[in-house]
């Protein structure tokens, strides 16, 4: 099983190249089974999700054709198989984006219930609940949701959730509403930016789409799409971890494509935390000063401070002088690193939702797990710092949302070694 070794104590310096964002390019892929013709996406990061998208689009009939680095090509070659299987979508949440292209589409959709990170409960209850307001018949056969629907038919749609706007299922809705007779309205829409450039590369097919990246959001149907060629956004989660990762080792790196507008929250605390972010011609840059302040960080739905930078920033706070307080109000339970940073000598106190983040003057390195995604990335910045070695166990986690990270930190003066580790 590949760990990440981790050697800490080395100051980065130099640019780093944002890539496409992972939470754009799933949903857009997803949406290629609507295109007549061909369809070319720029910009597509290399993820173990990504790929796992791509299989299973491939068995609902759609062909790949990497171009090169970033660039493929899509063609959907065969429009008979509307069965996402639970072997697939098991291993991935964002997989149920495949609903309302096929339910739009092909009329039915056999989607898995999905999968994903150990972050929390996450239901499908919304997709469900506005796909059967767009007319669809639903069921529950063997753990698949089954929908149907000869025809879909636009309404309005609240899609508001326990813990705010649901991001998947916006687009899936969404999606679901381009095909659909007449005009569809959603209230309490997403607005991450990933829900926006789906909507501008639905438009680029020929939807007809307006107001997206606010909380409503309306659909007006139209008969067909067709390919388009588009490029992904820049990731800005990985943007906000790596300049936590330039942060906590009191760095300086230039965050190359990185837009600082989809990241105005995340700014807002860094600087409150000491950390000099500024606009650059290329991108982002960002410096630290040594001594790093405590803050209060609540995470939201977008514009707000997003959950899954929360494991990342909870490292760095771990390091400021003073108390810190991190409440996590979109995935109450995702604090599964909170104990493996505590194996680094971090000094953090889980209450409900909340951790109370007690500053300390190190980290010390150890073998650590890693449980999900973006655990994973904030075990590997508190390694960064860590006096000695830490090995960061299941790396394929951190894998799904970030590509070769060993290979853009070390570029920049990190010391990272993938090893093959028997646990």
């Amino acid at each position: 099983m590949d760990c990440l070794e981790i050697t800490g104590g080395a100051r980065l310096r130099g640019a780093i190249e944002i890539n496409g964002s992972k939470n754009a390019a799933l949903p857009i892929l997803a949406a290629t089974i609507f295109c007549e013709g061909e369809t070319i996406l720029r910009r597509v990061p290399d993820l173990a999700d990504v790929r796992q998208m791509i299989r299973i689009l491939e068995k609902l009939g759609l062909s790949f054709e990497w171009l090169g680095p970033g660039a493929v090509k899509v063609r959907v070659e065969d429009e008979m198989n509307c069965h996402a299987e639970y072997r697939e979508v098991s291993k991935m949440r964002a997989s149920v984006c495949v609903m309302g292209p096929l339910l739009a589409k092909r009329k039915q959709a056999q989607v898995a219930m999905p999968g994903g990170c150990a972050i929390g409960d996450r239901p499908v209850d919304l997709h469900i609940q506005g796909m059967l307001a767009l007319g669809a018949d639903f069921d529950l056969v063997n753990g698949d949701m089954v929908l149907r629907a000869k025809r879909l038919k636009g309404t309005e749609i609240f899609l508001g959730g326990a813990f705010g706007s649901t991001v998947t299922g916006t687009a899936n809705v969404m999606m679901a509403a381009v095909l659909a007779e007449g005009r569809t309205i959603i209230e309490s829409a997403a607005c991450e930016p990933e829900i926006s450039d789906l909507a501008e590369f639905l438009n680029k097919c020929g939807a007809q789409i307006t107001g997206h990246g606010t909380p409503r959001v309306t659909i007006d149907g139209v008969q067909s799409l067709r390919g388009c060629e588009h490029t992904i956004l820049p990731d800005r989660i990985e943007a906000g971890t790596f300049a936590m990762a330039a942060a906590i080792t009191n760095g300086d790196l230039l965050l190359k494509n990185a837009r600082i507008e989809h990241m105005l929250a995340v700014v807002d605390r860094l600087r409150k935390i000491g950390v000099i972010v500024e606009r650059a011609e290329t991108g982002i840059s960002v410096s630290s000063s040594r001594r790093l302040e405590p803050v209060e960080i609540t995470t939201q739905p977008y514009p707000g401070f997003p959950t899954d930078l929360q494991a990342q920033i909870m490292a760095l706070l771990c390091l400021a002088d003073g108390n810190s307080v991190v409440c996590e109000k979109v995935f109450p339970d995702r604090y599964l690193h909170v104990a493996e940073l505590n194996r680094m000598g971090a000094r953090l106190r889980k209450e409900g939702p909340t951790v109370i983040v007690q500053g300390v003057k190190r980290l010390v390195g150890a073998p650590v797990m890693a449980s999900d995604l973006r655990a994973s990335a904030g075990l590997v910045l508190a390694g960064l710092i860590a006096k000695g070695k830490t090995m960061v166990r299941r790396a394929y986690h951190i894998d799904r949302g970030y590509e070769k990270i060993e290979e853009k930190l070390n570029a920049v003066g990190a010391d990272i070694r993938r090893v093959d580790e028997e646990l």
